[in-house]
């Protein structure tokens, strides 16, 4: 039995969109989705620039889960724009 969640603290106010290649049609298109945890992450380290310490700390995680959604997160965006896959953000409505 899979070790259940913890739960994170996500600060942006996060939109259900989309990016894809312009000019495909979305059914043509592979989706990769990208969770609202690792989006959060992104934003702290990457547009933020805060230390991943930092950015672990406000999420209320330890510093490794960080680290992993970010390396996570960077490879899925990568992937879609060197494969041309749509990027989905995958956020739940609460």
């Amino acid at each position: 039995m899979a070790r259940p969640k913890i739960p994170r603290t996500i600060c942006a106010q996060l939109a259900n969109i989309c990016f894809k290649p312009n000019g495909i049609p979305m059914m043509q298109l592979e989706q990769v989705p990208l969770a609202e945890d690792e989006i959060e992450a992104l934003r702290l380290v990457d547009l933020l620039g805060m230390q991943q310490q930092e950015a672990a700390k406000s999420m209320g995680i330890s510093r490794q889960t960080l680290a992993n959604l970010v390396k996570g997160a960077r490879y899925k965006v990568v992937d879609s724009l060197i494969y041309g896959k749509a990027l989905m953000t995958n956020i739940s409505t609460k």
